[in-house]
């Protein structure tokens, strides 16, 4: 059941850019995911668990990229093309497209050259882990490609059109997977086995195509829109030099603090994750055994436990504005009614998820990953599912009713509850206690997501 909020009416009476582009967004997310399902499949017999782990090391690594140079960026012009677009304005919202591909694009490349300069670095004194420093001189160059992508992004999901970036999703998991399939049979045929940056040379050049498609279609709809007032000789929708400095203060002033936001609780997640293989070796294993269960843990059992968040994650992204337009006309009851009908639905989702991880976890584990270590994995995981799903809408709602700094806070404290078991309890009890504090911290979060909007729904 979807949120009920003003602008939301049936289904069947009219189309609605909420439900459309909500069921675009799951559509696409449940397919990606698929993909992606099956190619974690394929990675982990190809290169194995320990290879898995090394390649999980990657990941702090672009969440923080992305955090300096396009996450804010992104909702940024998402909100001002919003805000152009619902005030009748058919040039500004190109103007604020190309300012924030510029901003993104001077950080991007700094951030790339930076991470290709201290590769070795990184490796050994971040990521703990000198192989992945060939890896990380690969991936770099993917850094620029998603900030482009992103920005473009930002304007359609501003202008609620979710056709093209679900097309891209889905296009760069095809390119992904092709190339390191491609490379797969080329290494067989050479009587040669692939190494894993292969995988990493795939994600470059999925971003790549994703990129162009991005561009292209950006300038089509620009040619288009365009074209009539050039036509009538007025002026282009894009060249007013005076109106870019404004543009770009105004993005700064909002990308600058969900930056902040994101960079603090990447860095935070990254420290998480980069210590788990370590402390497990503080527990008693070794370097190998230590990246292959962190290999399994984060590249096998965590994504299948993700997956059905492809719906709510969707709801998500279309319920910051529609909840924010509620806010502005002091709608409660409104809010109600959508919180009343995420609870539901979240919980709903959740507690079907956890009854089916906990019943089938075991034979999906040795079946798909030929590993009863998944299996088990997602067993136990499977508890955490409803206050997931539930977290990732709620926090959505709080985003749009102006509670960013709250949600930040309550993030941190949770990434915090959860630094605590990997550092103190992981190496006492082994991986199942990060698991316990995976779900401590999650039912921590939900509850305070929840306290936070029964405050704010009881003020006057």
């Amino acid at each position: 059941m979807l949120p009920d909020i003003p602008g939301i009416h049936s289904f069947m009476k009219r189309k609605n850019p909420f439900i459309t582009g909500t069921i675009i967004l799951t559509l696409t997310g449940l397919i990606s995911r698929i993909i992606g399902f099956f190619y974690r499949i394929y990675l982990s017999r190809l290169f194995g668990e320990e290879g898995m782990g090394v390649y999980q090391l990657l990941n702090p690594v672009l969440a923080l990229s992305f955090s300096v140079t396009a996450a804010g960026l992104q909702t940024a012009i998402s909100k001002f093309v919003a805000g152009d677009i619902s005030n009748k304005n058919p040039k500004s919202p190109f103007r604020v497209l190309v300012t924030g591909l510029v901003l993104s694009l001077i950080m991007s490349f700094l951030c790339m050259g930076f991470t290709i300069r201290f590769s070795e670095w990184i490796a050994v004194h971040f990521l703990l882990e000198a192989r992945t420093a060939s890896m990380l001189r690969i991936i770099a160059l993917s850094i620029p490609l998603s900030a482009v992508h992103s920005c473009i992004n930002g304007y359609y999901y501003g202008i609620k059109k979710t056709g093209l970036p679900a097309a891209t999703q889905l296009l760069e998991q095809f390119c992904r997977v092709a190339c390191v399939y491609g490379a797969d049979r080329l290494a067989v045929q050479r009587n040669a086995a692939p190494t894993i940056n292969v995988a990493v040379i795939g994600l470059v050049i999925g971003e790549f195509f994703a990129m162009l498609v991005s561009i292209g279609a950006a300038y089509f709809r620009f040619y288009r829109a365009c074209a009539p007032a050039v036509h009538r000789e007025q002026s282009s929708c894009v060249h007013r030099p005076t109106a870019y400095p404004k543009i770009a203060l105004s993005l700064l002033s909002l990308a600058i603090p969900l930056s902040v936001t994101r960079i603090v609780i990447n860095l935070l997640q990254s420290v998480e994750a980069v210590y788990i293989p370590s402390r497990l070796q503080a527990y008693g294993y070794d370097s190998a055994a230590a990246l292959s269960i962190y290999g399994v843990l984060t590249g096998m059992a965590m994504p299948l436990i993700f997956f059905p968040n492809a719906l709510t994650g969707s709801m998500s992204v279309l319920l910051l504005p529609m909840v924010s337009e509620a806010d502005a006309k002091g709608n409660k009851n409104a809010i109600r009614r959508t919180l009343g009908k995420t609870l539901y639905s979240c919980l709903i989702i959740g507690c079907f998820c956890t009854l089916g991880f906990l019943c089938f976890g075991r034979p999906i584990g040795r079946l798909l990953f030929k590993s009863s270590l998944a299996g088990n994995f997602i067993c136990v995981l499977s508890l955490i599912c409803p206050f997931m799903y539930l977290g990732t809408t709620l926090s959505s709602i709080l985003n749009g009713l102006d509670k960013a700094v709250s949600v930040f806070f309550i993030n941190v404290a949770s990434l915090l509850i959860r630094l605590f078991f990997v550092f103190f309890l992981l190496p006492l009890f082994g991986i199942y206690s990060y698991i316990a504090g995976l779900l401590f911290s999650q039912i921590f979060t939900t509850g305070c997501y929840l306290l936070l909007l029964k405050g704010f729904l009881r003020k006057d």
